[in-house]
């Protein structure tokens, strides 16, 4: 069960603009810095460690101020830019703590990749502490939202070159592909580490680009898809990947599937 977002539309402003798309499709990923007041944050953080247990999917009848993250307008507005103006917060959201001593976790994918190729559901991940290296940031690995792989050879992989740490202030909220490659590191810290999961999913077929779209800018970008690399790889792999991409763009502009 999904709770569709009933809100005003959201400023112009707030929407991605081409260039920002064209970056999450190659790079399968977003961070907002959201506007709320450090002192947020910090009782976020106190509600959680005041919890009798991880409630689960009851996180947010839990900490109901959790609602105001998602009702940020810049988080607004990059759900609105990949999902369209109806996209949807799924019933299933968890409090992922990382407690001093927690050892790192193997490379997986929350989900199964449908090898569809389209944005159809990311993973919006809240964190309401900085986040050093110390602390067990999450690490995700850019451009394998375009790739799977066994969940049993995934976690025989370690560090992986050109993984990104997420290392960020507190109120970032990352946004991802749900088929994208990630983990949790080492927390050796004397703190736990808090990370918000919350999915989000389109609500309806593509009519028309949601975000700031402009042909003639859109043009400009469209040799990225080409050229730029969202991590090292054979050229028979990136070759693949170019095409993928276009296929991505092609479906948010509204166009029919290929497949």
């Amino acid at each position: 069960m999904q709770k569709t977002i009933d809100k005003p539309a959201v400023p112009a402003e707030y929407l991605l603009s081409d260039e920002q798309v064209v970056s999450f499709i190659i790079h399968g990923y977003h961070l907002v810095e959201t506007d709320l007041p450090p002192a947020f944050h910090a009782s976020v953080c106190d509600d959680i460690a005041q919890l009798d247990g991880n409630p689960g999917d009851g996180i947010l009848d839990r900490v109901p101020k959790l609602y105001q993250v998602y009702d940020d307008p810049k988080v607004r507005g990059v759900l609105t830019s990949l999902l369209g103006a109806d996209y949807a917060m799924n019933s299933h959201r968890h409090c992922h703590i990382s407690p001093p001593g927690f050892k790192s976790q193997a490379w997986h994918q929350d989900g199964i990749n449908q090898r569809h190729h389209q944005i159809r559901t990311v993973l919006a991940m809240y964190y309401p502490q900085d986040v050093p290296v110390e602390m067990g940031p999450t690490v995700i690995m850019p451009g394998t939202h375009f790739r799977n792989a066994p969940t049993d050879r995934m976690a025989a992989y370690g560090t992986l070159r050109e993984q990104v740490l997420l290392t960020v202030k507190a109120g970032t909220v990352a946004i991802v592909h749900y088929d994208i490659w990630h983990a949790g590191t080492a927390n050796r810290t004397d703190k736990s580490r808090y990370m918000l999961k919350f999915l989000f999913s389109r609500g309806s077929e593509i009519a028309s680009p949601s975000w700031n779209h402009d042909p003639a800018v859109a043009a400009q970008q469209m040799s990225r898809f080409t050229f730029e690399k969202a991590c090292t790889c054979s050229q028979s792999d990136h070759y693949k990947e170019r095409a993928l991409r276009q296929e991505m763009w092609n479906h948010l502009l509204g166009a029919p599937s290929a497949n």
